[in-house]
């Protein structure tokens, strides 16, 4: 019987949210879950679109009642550390004991970033670093409202310092949320290319932890399973927007796929994807998309037989292949797969250029998720040549 290549050394921890609540109109049970925490003043943590242009501040606030301390919707995509110091300003004003982060991966990285501002004091970047954290942080309910950063599930919270350009990181156990609310009538309305690229995120982070250097079996489990629902169920998201199963399906594969990656990490394509979206600000999702192909033949000489299984989960006969074919077929049908969600880019597209690519490779070798590659990846020239292969 196959031990998924592990062995009598095997030694890991696995770690999570240790709560999910699940199910159309979720959000009514914030309240509730605020309350088991001990918590009686929660602000919520938004950008100003949600806040502005949709109803779901109103839902969350009737679901809250006296609950509700206030609303910061100074979220920015990509974080900055300024906007988290100031949003843990404002929500020492507002005398919160309790964050509910409202949005996509940027909201609840903001909310985890206060949470350690709120409780450590100081500045953000006084913490940036992991397992730095001694104690647990301020409570924190996440609510997504895309389905694909998997935030909600992770002990780490990224967060751009503007003065380096370069994204940095705030990693601990005591950065899980306490609650994630999984409604999927709050991602109904995600416009069909973010659909997409957060679906592609979700898949990304299955991929990288199944092949990183910290696998386990736990993540695997989770890795795998996003992979098969993410393939089934994205393309539906995107042909019946209004499918609450299908958009259900994609939340739980995002929260899934976020803690695989949470416990094993990413690795090279993440790393990457950093670096470009610190220096051209395309979206993540995207550039994760656009380069997991190729990262994956990069591998495929140290990780046949796990892009086999990724083949096998994308729904790919792997009978009568090699290992070795059989690997390099997952990434065949990755590509297809990001052509049929309607994200067939180049790097080219947004911006990137072949007199780019040098800074670009020497800020991946700097990130923090190369480090987990299944093979030592240091050469910034070998990085530069596999992003040209994305132009």
């Amino acid at each position: 019987m196959s031990t998924g290549g592990y062995g009598s050394d095997l030694s890991f921890a696995f770690a999570h949210t240790p709560r999910i609540v699940f199910g159309a109109g979720a959000v009514s049970e914030t309240g509730e879950q605020l309350g088991l925490l001990g918590c009686s003043k929660a602000l919520i943590v938004t950008d100003s679109f949600l806040a502005e242009k949709t109803d779901m501040i109103a839902r969350l606030e009737k679901a809250l009642g006296p609950r509700l301390a206030g609303v910061f919707a100074g979220v920015v995509p990509d974080p900055t550390a300024p906007s988290v110091d100031e949003g843990a300003d404002f929500a020492r004003g507002k005398g919160a004991d309790a964050l509910i982060s409202l949005g996509g991966g940027s909201a609840i990285d903001t909310a985890k970033a206060m949470a350690v501002v709120l409780t450590e004091g100081g500045k953000l970047l006084d913490h940036e670093g992991y397992h730095n954290l001694k104690r647990r942080v301020t409570p924190h309910i996440a609510v997504p409202t895309t389905a694909g950063t998997g935030s909600e599930m992770t002990l780490v919270t990224v967060i751009t310092d503007p003065e380096r350009g370069q994204k940095t990181y705030v990693g601990s156990y005591f950065l899980h949320p306490d609650v994630a609310v999984l409604d999927p009538e709050l991602v109904v309305g995600l416009p069909p290319k973010l659909t997409a690229a957060t679906g592609m995120d979700a898949m990304s982070h299955a991929v990288e932890a199944l092949i990183s250097s910290l696998r386990q079996p736990f993540s695997d489990a989770y890795a795998l399973r996003a992979i098969e629902i993410t393939t089934e169920w994205l393309p539906r998201s995107l042909s019946e927007p209004g499918d609450l199963t299908a958009r259900g399906q994609m939340l739980m594969a995002a929260s899934m796929a976020g803690t695989a990656f949470s416990n094993a990490m990413v690795s090279l394509n993440h790393a990457m994807a950093h670096s470009l979206g610190a220096i051209y600000h395309a979206h993540h999702g995207t550039l994760n998309a656009i380069l997991l192909p190729y990262t994956m033949r990069f591998f495929n000489d140290v990780c046949a037989e796990r892009f086999a299984m990724v083949a096998r989960a994308m729904g790919v006969d792997t009978s009568g292949m090699s290992e070795s074919e059989a690997g390099f077929s997952a990434a065949d049908r990755m590509q297809d797969f990001i052509a049929q969600v309607g994200l067939n880019e180049r790097l080219a597209d947004h911006g990137v250029d072949e007199d780019g690519l040098a800074k670009v490779a020497e800020m991946a070798v700097s990130d923090g998720a190369i480090i987990y590659s299944p093979k030592p990846v240091f050469d910034t020239d070998e990085i530069a040549g596999l992003l040209r292969q994305a132009l």
